[in-house]
């Protein structure tokens, strides 16, 4: 009895059913992207990429960039975009904004960005969307 492994059950499927990726144009929120997309290939989730940005940014670039990494994978993806004014907001405020009014199940996300500093093991908007978020969370590194 000690080698009978049970087939799933594929419960994942009913848990994470829509899953928001915070993209920041760094390579481990691109990993983060990846992992969703094998959720999405695997379990049928519904996946959204998000970019945050300050209103004078054009989001263009980064919108092209996810473009191109997801035409590779064959799966649909909702691109959505946010702008702050960097004065009144933050990315993470927008990012957990983002949870709430789209009733995600699960985040998916890089655990540092395009921080300049790499001794950081966290960055500062993961950290408080780990922290603020009312669902789970999955940090990439």
């Amino acid at each position: 009895m000690a080698d009978y492994i049970p087939e799933p059950t594929y419960r994942i499927s009913y848990l994470y059913r829509r899953i928001l990726v915070p993209i920041d144009g760094s390579e481990t929120s691109f990993r983060a992207l990846d992992i969703a997309l094998d959720f999405a290939q695997r379990y049928g989730s519904k996946i959204t990429a998000l970019y945050v940005h300050s209103r004078n940014e054009d989001p263009s670039k980064v919108e092209e960039a996810i473009k191109k990494h997801i035409e590779k994978k064959g799966v649909k993806v909702e691109i959505k975009t946010r702008s702050y004014e960097p004065s009144i907001s933050s990315v993470a405020n927008e990012i957990i904004t983002e949870i709430i009014e789209g009733g995600y199940d699960l985040v998916i996300l890089g655990a540092r960005g395009n921080t300049a500093n790499e001794d950081l093991i966290i960055g500062s908007v993961a950290l408080s969307v780990v922290v603020n978020a009312a669902v789970s969370v999955m940090l990439v590194r």
